[in-house]
C-alpha cells in the first residue's frame, strides 16, 4: 500500500495538541502573509499532485464565508487564512488552474466557493469519493472510511462543527483542517493505484465532468423556483411562485442572507397560492408578518405576485410531465435489478453510481438511448442488459451466487 511521507511539523502535529494557552504565535502551519503564500503556492507548482480541502460558513449568509484553505504537497501541508486582513488569494486561484493534478474529496461544495471568488474550477481533478465508487467503496464513500482503509488512521472529527471565522484558531483546530490534506495524500495514492490496476481512470473522468462543468455553479434566479417542492401543476400558480422565487434570490444574493430568512419555502408557496394584491392581504399569508409586509421587503414581493400574474398563458411554466412506468415493464425491472447486483458485486463499482430504478425503468420499457447505453455504463452493464431483455442471456444460482449464463454450461459473473 502506497503511504504518503511525513515532513517533522506534520509528525508533530499528530502529537497530543498544545492547550490552547499556549499557542505560538504565530502558527508556523498558518499563512496570513502575502508573500509567504507566493512561495508556498509557487513551491506546490512544482508538486506531483495537491490535496486541498477548505472551511468555511454559510448559516447566516447566502454566500459561504470563505475561512480556510488547506493545500498540501507530498512533504508539507500549510493552512491559508482567508480571513486574513488584505490577503490576496489570487496564488491560489493560479495555483488550481495550473496543470499540476488536484486531488479533493466531495469537491463540489468547495469547488462552487473557487468558481464564484475565484472564477476558477480545479483541473486537473481528481475527486476521491468518485474514484472510491468506482474501486467498490459504496455509494458516497465517507472521508475517514478511506482514510482508515489507506493510511490505518482513525481521524479526530471533534472540530466538524467548529466556528472556523474565529481567531485566532486554536493549534487543535488547525490540526484538523490539516489533517483533511494530510491524510488525503494516502487516499489518493492509494486510490490512484487502484485506478491504474483496474483500468478505471476514464470512469472517473467520464464521472467527473458535470464538477468541471461551470454551469454546475451558475446561480440563475430564474431557475430558484425549480427547488421547491410544489404539488400544484397549474401554470398561473407556477409562474408566479417563478417570479418569487426569483425575488427572493436576488434579495438573499443582496443581502447575503440565506433564502429562508428572506423568506421561507412554506410562505413563499402561500403567498403564490393567495396572490395577494397589497399590503393588507400579504400580511394575511402564511409566514408573513405585518412589519414584513409594510416594510422595505414588501412592495418588492408585491411587485414579484404581480409579475408572475402578468406572464401570458404561453409564457407560463408548464408542469413535468407525469412519469408513468410502461406496462409490463415490473418482471423485467426485477431481472435487470438482479443482473445490476451481480454485476457490481463481480466489478467491485458501487451500484448507485451505474444505475438508477429510472435508468432501468426507461431500459425495461425499450429505452434505445440513455446513460446505461453510454460510455463505461454500456460497457460493465447497458450490453448484458439488453440481452438478457432479448432472451439471449439467463440468470441462475451457482453455490449461492447469480451467475449470468447463455447456455446450460456455460456460467460467467
Amino acid at each position: 500500500m502506497s503511504r504518503a511521507c511525513l515532513s517533522s511539523r506534520e509528525v508533530e502535529l499528530m502529537s497530543p495538541p498544545m492547550p490552547s494557552s499556549t499557542l505560538p504565535t504565530p502558527d508556523p502551519r498558518l499563512i496570513d502573509a502575502q508573500a509567504d503564500l507566493e512561495v508556498f503556492c509557487a513551491r506546490l507548482h512544482e508538486a506531483d499532485y495537491v490535496t486541498v480541502d477548505t472551511e468555511f460558513m454559510r448559516d447566516s449568509t447566502y454566500w459561504p464565508q470563505l475561512c480556510l484553505i488547506q493545500l498540501a504537497d507530498a512533504q508539507t501541508a500549510c493552512a491559508v487564512d482567508a480571513l486574513a486582513p488584505g490577503l490576496d488569494l489570487a496564488p491560489i486561484w493560479q495555483l488550481l488552474a495550473a496543470p499540476v493534478p488536484k486531488v479533493m474529496h466531495a469537491a463540489r461544495q468547495d469547488i462552487e466557493i473557487f468558481f464564484h471568488r475565484g472564477g476558477v474550477i480545479p483541473e486537473p481533478l481528481l475527486d476521491t469519493q468518485v474514484g472510491a465508487m468506482v474501486c467498490g467503496f459504496g455509494d458516497q464513500a465517507a472521508y475517514d472510511t478511506l482514510v482508515n482503509h489507506f493510511a490505518g488512521r482513525r481521524l479526530d472529527k471533534h472540530a466538524r462543527f467548529a466556528d472556523w471565522a474565529r481567531r485566532p484558531l486554536p493549534a487543535r483546530q488547525i490540526d484538523y483542517a490539516l489533517a483533511d490534506v494530510i491524510w488525503l495524500r494516502a487516499v489518493y495514492e492509494g486510490l490512484a493505484a487502484e485506478l491504474r490496476r483496474n483500468g478505471r481512470a476514464d470512469w472517473v473522468e467520464e464521472e467527473e465532468a458535470v464538477l468541471l462543468n461551470p454551469n454546475t455553479y451558475r446561480l440563475d434566479p430564474e431557475h430558484a423556483w425549480k427547488r421547491l417542492k410544489i404539488r400544484s401543476a397549474d401554470p398561473a400558480f407556477l409562474a408566479v411562485v417563478r417570479a418569487i422565487a426569483a425575488w427572493r434570490e436576488h434579495e438573499a444574493q443582496r443581502l447575503d442572507l440565506p433564502r429562508s430568512r428572506v423568506l421561507r419555502d412554506d410562505a413563499l408557496l402561500d403567498v403564490a397560492a393567495q396572490m395577494p394584491a397589497d399590503v393588507d392581504a400579504l400580511a394575511q399569508c402564511r409566514g408573513v408578518t405585518r412589519g414584513m409586509a409594510a416594510g422595505r421587503l414588501g412592495p418588492g414581493l408585491l411587485a414579484a405576485v404581480a409579475e408572475g400574474r402578468a406572464v401570458p398563458p404561453e409564457e407560463r411554466p408548464q408542469p413535468a410531465p407525469q412519469r408513468e412506468r410502461p406496462k409490463g415493464v415490473g418482471p423485467a425491472m426485477e431481472l435487470l435489478r438482479v443482473l445490476l447486483k451481480a454485476r457490481v458485486e463481480h466489478e467491485g463499482v458501487a451500484q448507485k453510481l451505474v444505475a438508477s430504478s429510472e435508468d432501468l425503468e426507461d431500459l425495461a420499457g425499450g429505452a434505445e438511448d440513455g446513460p446505461l447505453l453510454r460510455g463505461w455504463r454500456r460497457e460493465l452493464f447497458g450490453v448484458d442488459a439488453q440481452r438478457l431483455l432479448r432472451g439471449e442471456l439467463a440468470l441462475t444460482l451457482k453455490r449461492g451466487r447469480v451467475k449470468v449464463c447463455q447456455t446450460a454450461t456455460d456460467f460467467r459473473p
